[in-house]
Parts: C-alpha cells; sequence; structure tokens
C-alpha cells in the first residue's frame, strides 16, 4: 500500500475509534467494509466519506445524531485529520494528474513529446498550481485547480445553542437521568448525571461578484463555491448568489453534483454574467429579500469582489452597515493581493465597506482560498 494510501487508512481508523468511544458499536469487519468503500469512492471527498461511513459504521437508528456530531467535530474543526486529507488529496492528485494527463508519445513523435513536457510539470507540481493567479492558467491548468481546490473545506465557526444534550460532566444537571439512575440505589442519587449546550456549526454565505471585472476569476471562485456547497451538505448551511447588476441566488443550481453542469446551470440563471457592477444594490437586495429572513442572522458572510462598483458608495456604505448588523462576521475576499497588503491602490468599493468587515483577504490563487480556509474557524 502508498505511503498516501496508508494515511488515509490511518484517519480511517482513528475516526471508527472516536466512534467507538462515543457508543457506536463498530467492529473490525465494519470498519474494513468502511475503507473498502472509501477507496471505491473519493476517500477525500467529505460528501462521500459521510455516507460511506454512514452506511457501513452506523446499524442503528438512534446513533446517526451521535455519527453526525463525531463526524462533523472529527473532519470539520480544522483539526489534524483535515490537514492531513489535504495533503494525501493534494499527494494523490499530483500522483493521478501525472499518470493521466501526459501523454504516451510514440518514438520521434516531436510534437507528442513537446506536449508531454509541457504538461508534466504542470501536472506534477502541485506547489505550483497553488500560487498561479486564475487569471494566468490555461483551461489544463484550471481543471487540474479545480480537482485540487475539492480538497480545501470552508469550516465557519461553530456557536453554542440554547438547546443540550447529556454528557458526562457539564455545567447542567440532568434531573431525569439522575433521577433514573437513583432507582438502582433505592432513590439514593449516587451518580448525578449533565447535560451540555449543543454546538451548531454557523451557516455560510457567499456572495460572488461575476462583472466584467472579475471575468478572470469568477468561474474559478463560482467552482470554489460549488466545492464547498458539496462538501458542507447536510453538515452546515451554505447559501451562494452571485451579482453583477442584480442579485441572483444559485444554491439550487449549485447542489448538482458534477461541477460541469452545475456551473452550466449556473451560467443559465445569470443574465448580467460579465456586465456592470453595482455592489451596493446587491447588497441591500441581499440584506432585504434574503438576510433579514434569517439567512445572514448569525452567518458568516463571504463578499468575493475586487471592489470596482460603479453604484454609489452613500448605498453601498449603508447596505454593507446593515449587513454587518445581521450577521456574525463580513469578510471581503479580493483577487488583487496588492490591493489588500497595501501596495496597490485601493478601490472606492472595498475603502467603502472596510469599516464593515472583520477582514479583507486575498482569494487570487489556490494557496490563498487554504489561507482563507484556515482563518474561517479563527472568526469567533
Amino acid at each position: 500500500m502508498s505511503g498516501a494510501g496508508t494515511d488515509l487508512v490511518r484517519v480511517l481508523v482513528a475516526f471508527t475509534r472516536r466512534l467507538r468511544a462515543e457508543g457506536i458499536p463498530a467492529g473490525s469487519g465494519d470498519l474494513l467494509t468502511f475503507t473498502r468503500a472509501a477507496a471505491v469512492l473519493d476517500p477525500t471527498d467529505l460528501t462521500d466519506l459521510y455516507w460511506a461511513g454512514r452506511v457501513c459504521l452506523v446499524t442503528r437508528r438512534e446513533h446517526l445524531a451521535v455519527y453526525d456530531r463525531v463526524f462533523a467535530a472529527f473532519f470539520l474543526d480544522r483539526s489534524d485529520p483535515v490537514d492531513e486529507l489535504v495533503r494525501v488529496h493534494a499527494g494523490a492528485t499530483a500522483a493521478t494528474d501525472s499518470a493521466v494527463q501526459i501523454p504516451a508519445a510514440e518514438p520521434g513523435d516531436d510534437r507528442e513529446e513537446d506536449e508531454a513536457a509541457r504538461l508534466g510539470p504542470v501536472a506534477s507540481n502541485v506547489e505550483l498550481l497553488r500560487t498561479r493567479s486564475f487569471a494566468t492558467c490555461t483551461e489544463d491548468e484550471l481543471a487540474a485547480i479545480r480537482r485540487i481546490m475539492a480538497a480545501v473545506r470552508l469550516s465557519p465557526p461553530r456557536r453554542r445553542t440554547r438547546r443540550t444534550r447529556p454528557a458526562r460532566t457539564g455545567p447542567v444537571p440532568h434531573l431525569r437521568a439522575t433521577l433514573r439512575r437513583s432507582m438502582r440505589s433505592q432513590g439514593i442519587p449516587i451518580e448525578p448525571a449533565w447535560r451540555r449546550r449543543r454546538m451548531r456549526t454557523r451557516p455560510l454565505v457567499l456572495l460572488l461578484d461575476v462583472s466584467g471585472s472579475m471575468a478572470d476569476h469568477s468561474r474559478a471562485l463560482l467552482q470554489f463555491a460549488h466545492g464547498t456547497q458539496h462538501a458542507a451538505r447536510s453538515l452546515f448551511r451554505v447559501e451562494v448568489f452571485c451579482f453583477g447588476t442584480r442579485l441572483t441566488r444559485l444554491t439550487a443550481a449549485l447542489r448538482t453534483r458534477r461541477p460541469d453542469d452545475a456551473l452550466r446551470r449556473a451560467a443559465d440563471e445569470v443574465v448580467d454574467w460579465e456586465g456592470g457592477t453595482r455592489i451596493g444594490d446587491a447588497v441591500d437586495e441581499f440584506v432585504r429579500r434574503h438576510g433579514r429572513r434569517g439567512l445572514a442572522r448569525g452567518a458568516v458572510v463571504l463578499i468575493c469582489s475586487d471592489g470596482h462598483d460603479r453604484g454609489s458608495p452613500a448605498v453601498l456604505s449603508a447596505a454593507m452597515e446593515r449587513l454587518a448588523r445581521l450577521c456574525h462576521r463580513v469578510v471581503w475576499v479580493s483577487p488583487h493581493p496588492a490591493a489588500v497588503d497595501g501596495h496597490g491602490p485601493v478601490p472606492v468599493g472595498m475603502m467603502v465597506a472596510e469599516p464593515h468587515v472583520t477582514a479583507v483577504v486575498a482569494g487570487h490563487d489556490l494557496r490563498s482560498l487554504e489561507r482563507l480556509a484556515e482563518l474561517l474557524p479563527t472568526l469567533r
């Protein structure tokens, strides 16, 4: 077994042990079936991994809630297993790309040899692709980046809910369970029971700028949004909107599993693709039509835009202020790193919005999106 395969099995074994510690009786045979199922599916796709584990390791309905909780805590808390899956995926992707994309040139065919020499380094050097700006990538490089991008998981911070759950220790006494236990000792409460407040991952809202100035980045960001929504399905809520001169909700369109089909559906629904930009009007419409009804309440909102706004700065400032009051945190993702680190001109839209956002980060390449994924869990 390869080194990447060994690392992946070690992660699956650790996850199964965590389930056993939480009371799910997963045996060695179940673990063997789980690893075989993960090998047949995409083992680094969290949705595939979730359903493979749920089918192979859970046999009783009352264990489903425990499984969901352990899975979310194990794979979405930006702990070591997630980093390990990302690394395994990157290694597997590089090996797969090298095997698939490098053509087998016939002896003496100079054209195919040149093609192999051109594609070979691109396919095998994942680090190079991570730092390549989306705006300078070829179609082949964007396709390779899309496969690596599938391993970048956004994990919003979690919050305590008002509901509680049984726990071994905790600040809240579980009176009913304590009374049940006291029946074993003739009514004397020798072993108290406890409850803890449940934790829930905050919802994530992505507002993607698809205007003409974002043409070199909008497709990659839309693929990133599709991967994020696909990975978070049933674990936390993800809503995706795009805007140019008007706001379009793409959450339903991006639920399609195949990325190409999802992007095709999204393109069919957006009527102002690569047109003008009115960020303030789009944010204001989102707040009035969707934010106040619950989509923005307590959520982390990512605005992916270069800030080149053709609308009124006053409208943008007022809309951003209302959005910041509704949601938990607002993060501005810019495709121009020079505008983020202060080495280049800052567009008017970013200057107007900056007082109302928690952080302004770059989103021009894969490495910057990985840094964004590392930032999100810290926005507590």
